[in-house]
């Protein structure tokens, strides 16, 4: 199965992260901009767009959603957005990009 997909969670608090606004973009286009559900899942990140080779990068405004959690950040914070840049060789084949965050620190893969 083929596409693009992410989910983010909250592991300060162990728990799926719902309303982190997310970017999806490649090169200079905005292919999607929204907010994580209640899953902590961004449902439609191409739209109607195919994935293609190239280079993407995915953005979340983590400080923003840690304040709406009643975190208390310094400021400014240490991880105000959280950017990761990756790549597609084979657009037939499935892209799923976690990301595992608190407010210092956070990781991703290649999932499945």
């Amino acid at each position: 199965m083929s596409g693009l997909s992410t989910h983010v969670l909250d592991t300060a608090n162990g728990r799926p992260a719902k309303g982190v606004a997310v970017v999806l973009s490649r090169g200079d286009e905005t292919i999607f901009t929204g907010v994580t559900n209640e899953d902590g899942r961004c449902p439609g990140l191409l739209g109607d767009q195919a994935l293609q080779i190239g280079r993407y990068r995915l953005t979340f405004a983590v400080a923003d959603y840690f304040r709406a959690q009643g975190i208390v950040l310094p400021e400014p914070p240490f991880f105000d957005v959280v950017a990761i840049d990756f790549a597609v060789s084979d657009p037939t084949s499935r892209h799923h990009v976690p990301l595992l965050v608190s407010p210092f620190g956070y990781s991703t893969y290649r999932g499945s």
